[in-house]
């Protein structure tokens, strides 16, 4: 054997073809509505989160089109509905603006949201969150490892609205600047 080839062979042992893998640009997302805590206060008269209510969530990542169609994506357990689409867990912090979770459009979440996928892959990202459903809302991706590191790109969030055990359930994509003249300063332009 000779040295390129037992050189070749030792690099495909450590890195393995799942760290080869191309890095997703769409993935699903549903709120696990039993991890979802918030403050005391600030309150609203029912109880819900008001102006400045800060909060931290957990979900599960899903395969791009698991949650089409409507569909649920966390028993009201807990667990994932589809546990074999499941490839990570989401993590979300913020806070409440806007009216808080009495906000029925515009800006109602300004958060922080990590995305850690299970071969080891990270995203995070921070930006606003509308409460308006099937409506792109950009979110700036500020730190990423493996596959997304350093990653010039921005993160579109679309929520696909509240799951029964009020859960967000939404879909992401990455989307680089090759793929939109947006994600460019004016001074960048052409």
């Amino acid at each position: 054997m000779s040295k390129q080839t037992a050189m070749a062979a030792i690099a495909a042992s450590l890195f393995g073809t799942g760290l080869m893998a191309e890095p997703l640009e769409r993935f699903d997302v549903a709120e696990d509505h039993t991890r979802f805590v918030f403050a005391p206060a600030p309150v609203h008269g029912d109880g819900l989160p008001a102006y400045g209510n800060p909060f931290v969530t957990q979900g599960y990542i899903y395969k791009a089109g698991t949650l089409d169609g409507g569909h649920e994506g966390v028993n009201p357990d807990g667990t994932p509905v589809f546990p074999d689409r499941v490839i990570g867990t989401w993590t979300c912090d913020g806070w409440y603006v806007g009216d808080g979770a009495h906000t029925a459009t515009g800006t109602m979440i300004v958060s922080r949201q990590v995305f850690q996928f299970a071969d080891g892959d990270v995203i995070i990202s921070q930006g606003a969150e509308l409460a308006d459903y099937g409506v792109a809302m950009p979110r700036v991706i500020t730190g990423g490892l493996g596959d997304y590191a350093g990653l010039d790109a921005v993160l579109l969030q679309t929520n696909l609205g509240m799951s029964d055990g009020f859960g967000i359930r939404a879909q992401f994509v990455i989307e680089t600047a090759e793929d939109s003249a947006s994600l460019r300063t004016p001074s960048e332009m052409p």
